[in-house]
């Protein structure tokens, strides 16, 4: 029997690799006689651009940037395909792992830095960019990603806005004219781990603003600034912002890249399975593993364990998914996907607690799947 290891990241907690060893440590220390396959992965979420880097042999390089609060700090990404493609994840400029709790400010946050990174890539004379988007701190539309590159966001009197996203409210023209000429001859593909929009009640600001901190009053001024840069923008390119699928991913830098940098979005899961191989790595399995630290409906909405089941599904694979928290009932669409999904947490706790057990609590748990296939 061999078993691929297939796992995301638990979010606060592993990496995707780590969780793959936890759960391979525990079904060799099980009466299971097999082999297993590590294969991480990751759907555009933090952790996705470190995991496709390594996956390439790439290399690591690193930029002086600005954090989400405008400090100065060092953050890496990648170089693969011999130099010609750049992975950038915006979690090292932008991320909100950046941020102690006290500092979380969404009406503030910029993602600037991650701007800075696409122009360090540019100096390399890339030809591609693979953008991961996930774990930012910001709720900016992409707007400080566009200023770093030459764009500006001027009010009635012709004046750059300062301290954005929250003054987009007053935005009254945008100047792409400064515009970094090098990205027209650069192809940018954005990594998306959901579909939300970037307005509305499933926008950028109403679900994404509150993780990052914003109070409900912010979210109202979030919700405003970004009505009014997709308004804006809509009069300048006839691109309607508001209308495109994924567009409020990352706080909206889905929508503002696409419109002004004719970046192309993708599912973030398939186009990692496509670009590593992962349907060549099913061949030789009998089982996948696959999980994250939470598996509910949202799953089915494009995460990386339900992009990990439809690969394995097609080849008729049976698939095991471990999971931090799991829904209390069951549910016939997740039973679809996923023929055993199983809590890894045997114990009640409070969230620090169980979050610092999840290494053992992985291993325990390969330990008592593999001792249960071995005596089925």
């Amino acid at each position: 029997m061999h078993i691929l290891i297939a796992p995301n990241a638990f979010k606060n907690s592993l990496d995707a690799m780590s969780v793959a060893e936890a759960i391979a440590k525990g079904l060799h220390q099980s009466e299971l006689s097999c082999t297993t396959g590590c294969f991480p992965v990751g759907d555009g979420g933090d952790g996705t651009g470190e995991l496709l880097i390594k996956k390439f042999n790439g290399n690591f390089i690193t930029q002086q940037v600005h954090d989400p609060s405008g400090r100065m700090i060092r953050a890496a990404m990648g170089l693969i395909d011999d130099g010609k493609t750049a992975v950038i994840e915006m979690a090292a400029a932008s991320g909100i792992r950046l941020l102690q709790q006290d500092e979380l400010d969404p009406l503030h946050a910029s993602s600037y830095g991650t701007g800075e990174l696409i122009k360090k890539a540019l100096d390399k004379n890339v030809q591609k960019i693979i953008l991961c988007i996930g774990g930012s701190a910001t709720v900016d539309g992409g707007c400080g990603i566009l200023q770093a590159l030459g764009i500006r966001f001027l009010d009635a009197a012709n004046s750059m806005l300062m301290s954005l996203p929250e003054s987009l409210t007053d935005l009254s023209s945008i100047d792409v004219s400064g515009l970094d000429q090098r990205i027209a001859g650069c192809e940018i593909i954005i990594l998306c781990d959901v579909a939300n929009p970037l307005l509305g009640e499933n926008g950028a600001a109403k679900i994404f603003g509150p993780q990052k901190g914003a109070s409900k009053s912010q979210v109202i001024q979030l919700e405003n600034s970004l009505i009014q840069f997709a308004k804006t923008a809509l009069q300048i390119t006839g691109i309607d912002m508001a209308g495109i699928k994924h567009g409020g991913a990352a706080g909206g830098v889905a929508a503002g890249l696409h419109t002004f940098l004719n970046a192309r979005m993708v599912n973030g899961i398939d186009y990692f399975l496509d670009i590593t191989r992962f349907d060549q790595a099913l061949q030789k399995a009998s089982i996948v593993i696959t999980g994250e630290g939470s598996i509910d409906l949202q799953t089915l909405e494009g995460k990386g364990p339900f992009g990990v089941a439809m690969r394995a599904k097609k080849k008729n694979i049976p698939v095991i998914a471990l999971a931090g928290k799991v829904p209390a009932e069951s549910h016939e669409e997740l039973n679809k996907c996923f023929d055993l999904l199983l809590s890894i947490n045997h114990e009640a706790g409070d969230l620090q607690t169980v979050l610092a057990a999840t290494q053992e609590n992985l291993i325990r748990s390969g330990k008592q799947l593999g001792d249960l296939l071995a005596s089925a």
